[in-house]
């Protein structure tokens, strides 16, 4: 359950050529998140108040600290000015975790690129700009506040898992941990998000098997390295009847 709303509501003054006036505006909802593992504080990052068990599943696990669900009964979530989550869990490894400090946060990484992806995985052109239009649908809170980052994951069918959130990394391991949640199957998936398509972010997918990675927005040069060497379907630029494929295209039916 989720204790804050995403967005509140503030009276501005909007300037527009030579006229103003007086409005309600909606503004993005920032909590910082401290989690503490074995009584020892791990990360604090920024986030959006919504899906704090998915976020903690998915950031647990693309760290390499945990391998799926957390159980209920070694999590506690307190909420306050501030969102205090403590992890009771002797058995989860502490000289696994390897944290990178990224602008407005946080995010886990394994560092090392898995094995390449071996699929049969093939789909349409049209199967993707459609799953990639009802993702956009689904960010409502980006056309209420412009404030934020969504992602997905789909298979050739559907949308399985949807999350927005202030920090893009935050909306893929939000997304990440409700898959976990659900015991789905990551392979032969597709991942969608809006933001850039950072090494990061590829390297999460890499881990998971993830086969085709899709965002309106452009990928970094070692983002498409990395994602030739898994073998990931990286698509770009996904606006109106068009999109850039960086590699592996052989999934995609033009």
């Amino acid at each position: 359950m989720d204790h804050y709303i995403p967005y509140i509501k503030r009276k501005i003054i909007l300037k527009a050529g030579e006229s103003s006036e007086r409005k309600e505006d909606y503004i993005a909802v920032e909590k910082k998140l401290n989690i503490t593992l074995n009584e020892k504080c791990i990360i604090s990052l920024f986030c959006t108040p919504s899906q704090i068990k998915e976020l903690i599943t998915g950031l647990l696990f693309t760290g390499g600290i945990s391998d799926g669900e957390i159980s209920p009964d070694i999590l506690n979530i307190s909420y306050g000015d501030e969102i205090n989550v403590d992890i009771a869990a002797k058995n989860i490894p502490m000289k696994n975790l390897n944290v990178s400090r990224h602008l407005g946060g946080f995010t886990f990484t394994k560092d090392r690129i898995s094995k390449p992806i071996t699929d049969r995985l093939s789909v349409s052109f049209k199967v993707i700009k459609g799953l990639f239009d009802k993702f956009q649908q689904k960010s409502e809170l980006f056309r209420l506040t412009g404030c934020f980052h969504s992602a997905a994951l789909a298979d050739t069918e559907k949308i399985l898992a949807f999350a927005e959130d202030i920090g893009r990394h935050n909306a893929v391991d939000k997304v990440i941990g409700s898959i976990l949640l659900q015991d789905i199957p990551f392979f032969e998936k597709i991942m969608l998000v809006s933001c850039r398509l950072s090494s990061e972010i590829v390297l999460k997918c890499s881990h998971l098997n993830i086969s085709i990675l899709a965002s309106r927005a452009a990928p970094t040069d070692l983002a498409i390295k990395i994602a030739e060497e898994s073998r990931i379907t990286l698509i770009g630029f996904m606006r109106d009847n068009r999109f850039n494929i960086y590699t592996h295209n052989h999934r995609v039916i033009l």
